[in-house]
């Protein structure tokens, strides 16, 4: 964990425990890189030790190098470019709510960034219509992006960025938002507040989209910034069963990598 987390460290180790395994939590401080020794050699070495390695980075190039060099399997627990775990619960609560993905439509409002991205990603591999209202200097990242949209074409779905929030959410199943400053982002909180402040998911935004709409946030939600207090804790959010799927999404991943059964090498 180069990153603090809430859901992402609780949801693996008691994941971890209640498959029967048992989990460690290892932060820079723990290990020897903070003192000069590698990701490839620290990957090579806690594959001799452990059947599974879970990696919350601040840099994507860290997450695959120390996959490159494991003989284990490395799960992306989130970095700069992509937050995979989280959307795997963020899916699996919108079947949950929605019933299937088909000619269904998510709106993502507010930051381009890393949960945008895999989003992007999530949403043309299940076959789901998805709109990104964000400004024209926070988009998603292109490369991903480009992936999504020929996904996307060989699902039959589309993919949307717009600047106005409002027209990303018209006609949406589900809106979804996210903090407006990350982590490592703090110095520019006072610009991203003001840059983001019409992209808040409130009432009149919610009210913009379907009757039925449904809410989610992957939280931490900073409460007046992003969201309302009437929205997160309103009929339409779904974002604490959200939180609870990080759970179950997180004993899949690793069921399906970790297990004997695993079609996976390494």
């Amino acid at each position: 964990f180069e990153k603090s987390s809430t859901r992402t460290r609780v949801s693996f180790e008691v994941g971890m425990t209640q498959l029967g395994g048992h989990a460690l939590y290892l932060s820079p401080k723990d290990l020897q890189i903070g003192r000069g020794e590698t990701i490839s050699d620290t990957g090579k070495v806690l594959s001799r030790f452990v059947d599974g390695i879970m990696y919350r980075a601040f840099d994507r190039k860290n997450v695959v190098e120390l996959a490159k060099s494991a003989t284990v399997p490395v799960i992306n627990g989130l970095d700069n470019l992509e937050h995979p775990c989280q959307i795997v619960a963020d899916l699996m609560t919108f079947k949950e709510h929605k019933g299937d993905f088909e000619g269904k439509k998510l709106a993502y409002v507010g930051d381009g960034n890393n949960v945008c991205n895999s989003l992007l990603l999530g949403c043309a591999i299940v076959g789901m219509n998805i709109s990104v209202g964000c400004p024209d200097t926070h988009q998603p990242n292109k490369e991903i992006l480009e992936e999504a949209k020929k996904i996307a074409n060989q699902m039959g779905t589309k993919i949307e960025i717009v600047s106005d929030p409002f027209e990303a959410v018209k006609a949406a199943d589900c809106i979804y938002t996210d903090v407006w400053v990350s982590m490592g982002d703090e110095a520019e909180k006072e610009v991203r507040e003001k840059l983001f402040r019409p992209y808040q998911v409130n009432k009149a935004l919610v009210d913009s989209a379907k009757s039925d709409v449904i809410v989610m946030h992957c939280l931490p939600a900073h409460r007046g910034y992003e969201i309302t207090d009437e929205v997160i804790d309103g009929p339409h959010s779904v974002v604490f069963d959200e939180a609870e799927n990080r759970l179950h999404a997180q004993k899949a991943i690793m069921v399906r990598l970790m297990s004997p059964q695993s079609q996976y090498q390494y």
